[in-house]
Parts: C-alpha cells; sequence; structure tokens
C-alpha cells in the first residue's frame, strides 16, 4: 500500500523541462571583441595601402558575426576612419600619429571588412574602402580663412613641389631625393597668398654633390630608403620658400609593411611619379581579398555585407517602433548596440 502512494505521489509531481539556453546577446559596436576586430581590420587596411596617408578608427558603425561552428566565427565590420597626419611610408607607429584636424582639413574614410575569428586569433580575409574629404562649406564654418586642399597637378602646387625639393637636395650633403608622390596640397589667397604641400621622396645612386641628376637611380630594394617632406611657399606679399624633410632610413618589409616592397616595385617599374594626377586627396580605394583565405570572397564579401546593412536598418527600424511605446517616468532606454562612440570627431 505504502508503495502504491509512493508512486501515485511520484506521478503527481511537476515535470521540469530543460530550458534551452539563450542565444549570447548580440555584439555592441563599442565592445572590447568589435574594437579588436575593428584593430584588426584597420592595420590590416594601412598594411595594404601604399598612397597616401594612414587611417585610425573614428567609429565602429555596424557589426555582424556569423558563427561557423566550435571557436569559429565570421565577423562583418562597416568603419569610419580618420586620416592621420603619418604618411603611409612612415615607420611612426599608428599610436603615435596625429588626427588631422577640421582646420587642417580632415579626410574620412569608409570601409566594409571581413574577418575570421579562429580560437581568439582575428584574420582579415577581405575589405573596401574609399575615401573623402571633408567638404569646403563645413571648413570654412570652423575656419573661414583656413586654406582648402587644392589639386595635386595644380600649376602652384607643381612648382612648389619642385623648387621645395631642389632647394632641400642644394643644402643638404647625402643621397640625392626624387619625388614619389604628392600626398596633398593647401592653397591659401587671402590675406597672404601662400601653398602648402605634402611631398613622399626617395633616397637615389646619386649624392647631391653630383651634377647628372636625370640620370640617378632609386637605391635598390636591400638598400631602398623612402623619406617625406613638407614646404610653405609664400607666394605674396613676399617671395619665401620653407622646406622641412625627414628622411626615414631603410626599412626591411614585414607581415605588418607589406606594402613597402610593392611601393619599391613601382617606383622601379616607372609608375611612380609619372604623371602627377588632378586629385585633392588620395582615395583610399582599397579592395583587397586575403590571397590566403580558402573562399572565394568577393561576391559573398558583397552579398554579407548588404545583407548585414538591412539586419541594421531593421534592428534600428524595431527601436524606433519600441520607442513609440509609453515608458514609466524616469525610464532611461539602454543605448543601441551601434552605432558605436566616436573616438575623435564627426566629419
Amino acid at each position: 500500500m505504502k508503495a502504491l502512494v509512493a508512486l501515485i505521489l511520484l506521478v503527481q509531481l511537476p515535470i521540469h523541462k530543460a530550458v534551452p539556453a539563450a542565444p549570447p546577446a548580440p555584439l555592441g559596436c563599442d565592445d572590447p571583441e568589435s574594437e579588436a576586430a575593428a584593430e584588426a581590420a584597420v592595420n590590416y587596411i594601412n598594411g595594404h595601402s601604399h598612397h597616401g596617408y594612414k587611417f585610425v578608427l573614428n567609429r565602429i558603425e555596424n557589426i555582424r558575426v556569423l558563427p561557423q561552428g566550435a571557436n569559429n566565427e565570421i565577423i562583418f565590420l562597416e568603419l569610419d576612419l580618420l586620416e592621420t597626419t603619418c604618411h603611409i611610408l612612415s615607420p611612426t607607429p599608428l599610436a603615435n600619429c596625429t588626427v588631422r584636424s577640421f582646420t587642417d582639413h580632415a579626410v574620412e574614410g569608409d570601409c566594409d571588412v571581413k574577418l575570421q575569428k579562429v580560437n581568439g586569433q582575428l584574420s582579415v580575409l577581405a575589405s573596401k574602402c574609399h575615401s573623402n574629404p571633408d567638404s569646403n562649406e563645413d571648413v570654412h564654418q570652423v575656419c573661414p580663412d583656413c586654406p582648402l586642399l587644392a589639386l595635386s597637378n595644380d600649376t602652384e602646387v607643381l612648382a612648389t613641389v619642385t623648387e621645395a625639393l631642389s632647394d632641400y637636395n642644394s643644402k643638404n650633403a647625402g643621397a640625392y631625393l626624387k619625388l614619389l608622390e604628392i600626398g596633398r596640397a593647401k592653397i591659401q589667397y587671402h590675406p597672404a597668398h601662400i601653398v602648402f604641400v605634402e611631398f613622399a621622396v626617395a633616397a637615389t645612386n646619386c649624392s647631391t654633390e653630383e651634377a647628372n641628376v636625370e640620370a640617378c637611380q632609386l637605391l635598390p630594394d636591400d638598400q631602398s630608403n623612402f623619406g617625406f617632406c613638407t614646404a610653405t611657399k609664400v607666394i605674396r606679399p613676399s617671395q619665401e620658400l620653407q622646406v622641412n624633410c625627414q628622411v626615414y632610413g631603410h626599412q626591411v618589409p614585414t607581415p605588418d609593411t607589406p606594402f613597402l616592397s610593392r611601393v619599391f616595385q613601382s617606383t622601379t617599374a616607372g609608375l611612380v611619379p609619372g604623371v602627377v594626377q588632378g586629385f585633392i586627396n588620395h582615395n583610399l580605394r582599397l579592395s583587397h581579398n586575403n590571397p590566403l583565405a580558402s573562399e572565394s570572397l568577393s561576391s559573398e564579401f558583397s552579398a554579407s555585407v548588404l545583407s548585414a546593412k538591412s539586419v541594421a536598418r531593421r534592428a534600428v527600424a524595431e527601436v524606433a517602433q519600441r520607442d513609440k511605446v509609453p515608458r514609466p517616468v524616469g525610464f532611461v532606454p539602454p543605448p543601441p548596440p551601434c552605432p558605436g562612440n566616436i573616438h575623435h570627431f564627426k566629419i
């Protein structure tokens, strides 16, 4: 009888079903994992660009994570970057590079990057970037008298670069320097007429004392030596030229600076400086697929980025719809996971 009662009581006990674990919360744009992925992406972008200037992270616009299995995930990032004053050839660590200010006519970069994270290790699979300078109107709202970016093939710009490099070579002993590229230029017309230029240079096998500089060749790969110059030319009211050049010394290409070999190859092939093109900034027109990636990335990358953007738009719409629901007095809604905080300033 006791056994029967115990059986009845056992049957009547509530059955607790196993509750499935909640999926992990989506990464926010300011989460440490997102920042780590963005840092890897920015290092990759700078390491595979060999014109213009280094860029730094300004804000993570969006992040999407696709699990691929145990300790394996694909990450899609949308990044806002800002141009620094460090040329891409400069050995200065990115952390020590100064972000170009509003008054110096800032340049913004937009990048879509695909990464893979396996056992905690990040690698970039593909990236697509472009950049644009701030508008003239925005610059003059902050600084009405500040000079604006000028075309790199402007006659005054070309004349200033030529005069500045000739002046430096004539006053400094050592290797004769040749022009690699004009980084950027600005022209001010009021109250004085001034031309500001920045340009990259490379050492040749000639000394500055030699007369036949036209026959000078760039140093071989194992001795290559790049540098960077800035110059200011006052055209009116006085004729005055100030030149400053920094020669970096020979740099050995590393996995973090693979562009050095490509820069050397392009210069020895006669592709740089060549004809100076008419642009006001070196567009970060980087579209790169990692050759070590085993998958075909181009079409998948574009489709995945578009999918990630549509997911982000839906999330924004859902947040906007939730915001219409009446909230208790004093309720403070949590911040949206994306976009992230602005690190420097918004253009």
